[in-house]
């Protein structure tokens, strides 16, 4: 641990304020979670009557049981899934060579090229010319267009090509000597070098599907298509207005607040479990491809 001893009066300070702001800035970050979880294994009576703080009120798991026991919640949790593994493979095989043509100094028009991907990070055609198209390509209310419509970011591309601008030119060089074209150039050396940074690419991916709910919302009217954040959606809409419902949880362990926080808790878990096996790769592919060299 450092001295502090060894520390100005000044640098202490600074020190001091930089503790407390980042132990404010973590209690900011986690006590959302903290709450909908206590909340979601709190009683209903306790939810609706706010005594729910920081930790649950009356534990019961009443609402998971509640949710887990409805079938459309297992219909949008695999639909879920479903978009979100296949839009991150589709995302990655649109991504990855895109990025690579782009960093590739004898691309012709290279310069208009990225110009034209970054300009798509501040300007789109809009939301009605956007449903206008889907609806003309005959992808609404269908997989494949939840997967292929949204397959592209502006951003993942140039934080992709960044990294492999920063690749050593002498590892393609040695691949290109021994006969590799473009593709093995592209799968052999610089996909094996840019594991961080396309890790992170998947991850920003994965993350955007998984919590992925206006354009499903819009697009989607079979519920049985519907991702678990519009079942959320639907879950509070539904429940919040039926009386019959309200009334005869006056009394119950669970109600739709409780019910709701099951619910997010729910979709949450999986992205919990993936993000600790990757966050090594995600941390170092933000620093270099974050930076161009």
């Amino acid at each position: 641990m450092t001295n502090m001893n060894l520390y100005s009066r000044g640098d202490k300070l600074f020190v001091i304020i930089n503790m407390v702001l980042i132990g404010l800035f973590t209690i900011s970050t986690l006590y959302p979670f903290i709450y909908i979880t206590s909340l979601a294994f709190s009683t209903g009576f306790e939810a609706r009557a706010g005594n729910v703080v920081l930790t649950p009120v009356g534990f019961t798991i009443e609402a998971f049981k509640y949710v887990l026991a409805d079938p459309q919640f297992w219909v949008s949790y695999k639909n879920t899934f479903i978009y979100t593994i296949g839009g991150t493979l589709m995302s990655l095989a649109f991504i990855i060579p895109g990025a690579y043509a782009l960093s590739r100094p004898q691309l012709y028009g290279r310069r208009f090229w990225n110009l034209l991907v970054a300009f798509t990070m501040w300007f789109n055609a809009g939301l009605i010319p956007f449903f206008l198209n889907m609806r003309d390509l005959g992808l609404l209310d269908s997989y494949f267009g939840i997967i292929i419509g949204f397959a592209v970011s502006g951003f993942n591309v140039i934080l992709l090509r960044n990294f492999f601008e920063s690749v050593p030119q002498s590892f393609e060089e040695a691949a290109r000597m021994d006969g590799a074209n473009e593709f093995q150039v592209l799968w052999k050396v610089y996909m094996p070098l840019s594991k961080p940074a396309i890790a992170t690419v998947a991850l920003f991916c994965i993350v955007s599907r998984w919590n992925g709910f206006f354009w499903a919302m819009i697009l989607l009217q079979d519920e049985d298509k519907i991702p678990l954040q519009v079942f959320l959606r639907h879950t509070i809409s539904t429940l919040s207005d039926d009386q019959e419902f309200g009334n005869s949880l006056l009394d119950a362990s669970y109600s739709f607040e409780t019910v709701s926080a099951a619910i997010i808790v729910c979709s949450i878990i999986p992205v919990l479990i993936i993000y600790p096996f990757i966050q090594k790769y995600f941390e170092k592919g933000i620093l270099l491809g974050g930076v161009k060299e």
